[in-house]
């Protein structure tokens, strides 16, 4: 969208902020760079010019503005809706990959050369995989730096930075302030300030583009929610997490115009890690006003939408996890899924220490799970059969989930494996993998939902319906989904 100057320039003078995050605007007089909704007056066209990231904007010599702070704009909702391979690094770069791993090891996962990589995301982004991995170190410096009590040095490792000098130049370099100097402004925001007597706990916003409709949203969280590793507690949806350098415990209570996060980290290196996996879970770099328009097109749907617009994809931390709890969830009722997904926790899941609530447990890993005996499950043999063959594909690398997956190939992956049907492949792809166009047209609440609306009821004669709503056939289950009255629709009390 950078290239289209005149839509940026409308985006601008009217402080559009649904366009935060789908480019950010560089002024030249100033050597600042905003997102589109900054309360400053714009300045003159002939001023500003638009990058498509905020690595682009440091690269290219100018540093963030402290009214708007872009670096904490949404991200762009292209990386979640597209399958191509930028989109694949992108997601990759956000989980920390480069940090980990290294140009090489995203090079290797999307199996292109360095060389391509570099070419891809220069073209796209105007900066390269190292460079968008900067930025994003800077981004958790400045949470780290503001948010805790932490010393410089170690906010400096834990945000992934080599050492203390290239961290001091780069948080000067994009805040043009010192790590010092930052902290002593993130203490005078109420927002950012390390809370009293929590120690150990950050806490920070996250922001979304409006509108947002909760409701199905952490309902269908709560409403799944498996004791031990999730629990809603106190209006706040938390569960456990495991992440590349420990575990953590994650608290997200949604407030009208962001979501409040409270995260306890074991390695404060994962906080990056932390971030990115529940931004997907909550599907919060979605565009919510260009989802609805186009489901707004079907007369249908359009009273759906129109009485709670926003609604989002509940998507997960963890694709594998999400994945053997589909297999789990297979002609169950929702408590019945609960159940099963439970006692798997309590036998094989690694304990935690939840001070503040009762999480107990981490989500047994694809290894952990793999060690396990067939017998010992309170499942019909065929779905065991189903659930061993899934997890050893996951331990042995086999079948890869996750933010590099390629959509198509996982499908089909998924497909081979015997218990796998229509349904529990689509429910991956949909809140595992983040497909935007992911349909369950054999499901049968959206069968009676489509059926009570006047929509075709039978599977072909309502995909060929929803061919219409691509590419948001995702969200347009969520609408069908919410006419019925089941728990996952409400946002608990």
């Amino acid at each position: 969208m950078h290239t289209d100057t005149e839509r940026c320039l409308r985006a601008v003078r009217s402080k559009d902020a649904r366009f935060d995050g789908w480019f950010f605007t560089a002024v030249l007089t100033t050597g600042i760079y905003c997102r589109p909704s900054c309360p400053v007056v714009p300045p003159k066209a002939e001023n500003m010019v638009f990058h498509p990231s905020a690595a682009a904007c440091q690269q290219a010599g100018f540093r963030a503005c402290k009214r708007c702070r872009p670096d904490t704009s949404p991200g762009s909702p292209e990386w979640n809706a597209r399958a191509d391979s930028v989109a694949r690094a992108m997601r990759l770069i956000q989980d920390g990959i480069v940090d980990r791993e290294g140009v090489t090891g995203l090079a290797g996962r999307l199996g292109y050369s360095e060389r391509q990589i570099e070419r891809q995301l220069l073209a796209e982004l105007g900066a390269g995989p190292l460079a968008l991995a900067r930025a994003q170190r800077a981004q958790t410096a400045r949470l780290l730096i503001e948010t805790t009590a932490l010393p410089m040095a170690q906010v400096a490792f834990a945000a992934g930075f080599s050492s203390i000098r290239t961290f001091n130049d780069t948080v000067r370099e994009v805040f043009a302030l010192s790590p010092t100097g930052l902290r002593t402004r993130g203490a005078r925001r109420s927002d950012t300030a390390p809370e009293a007597g929590t120690p150990g706990v950050i806490s920070l916003r996250l922001p979304f583009r409006t509108p947002l409709n909760p409701d199905n949203l952490f309902g269908h969280l709560a409403a799944t929610a498996v004791p031990g590793v999730e629990e809603w507690r106190d209006g706040a949806y938390r569960r456990t997490l495991c992440l590349p350098y420990g575990h953590g415990i994650v608290a997200l209570t949604p407030r009208p115009d962001h979501i409040r996060c409270r995260l306890a980290l074991t390695d404060p290196r994962d906080l990056t890690v932390a971030i990115s996996r529940c931004r997907r879970m909550l599907d919060l770099d979605a565009d919510p006003v260009a989802v609805d328009e186009q489901l707004r097109t079907d007369p249908l749907l359009a009273p759906l939408v129109d009485k709670a617009p926003g609604r989002r994809v509940p998507g997960t931390v963890d694709a594998a996890e999400f994945a053997v709890r589909a297999v789990l969830g297979q002609q169950v009722s929702t408590a019945a899924a609960r159940t099963h997904a439970a006692r798997l926790v309590n036998a094989h899941g690694t304990p935690v220490d939840d001070p503040e609530g009762g999480l107990t447990h981490l989500f047994p890993t694809p290894g952990e799970l793999a060690e396990l005996d067939p017998e010992a499950l309170a499942l019909p043999r065929s779905r065991r059969t189903t659930l061993m063959t899934l997890v050893e594909a996951l331990a042995d690398g086999t079948l890869p989930l996750g933010a590099d997956s390629d959509r198509d190939e996982a499908r089909a992956r998924l497909h081979a494996l015997p218990g796998f049907g229509p349904w529990t492949v689509e429910a991956i792809a949909m809140r595992a993998l983040g497909d935007p166009d992911a349909f369950l047209p054999t499901d049968l609440g959206m069968r009676r939902a489509a059926r009570a609306l006047g929509l075709p009821s039978t599977p072909a004669a309502l995909t060929a319906r929803a061919a219409a709503w691509r590419p948001w056939r995702a969200y347009a289950v969520q609408y069908l989904w919410a006419t019925e009255d089941h728990a996952i629709n409400v946002l608990p009390a």
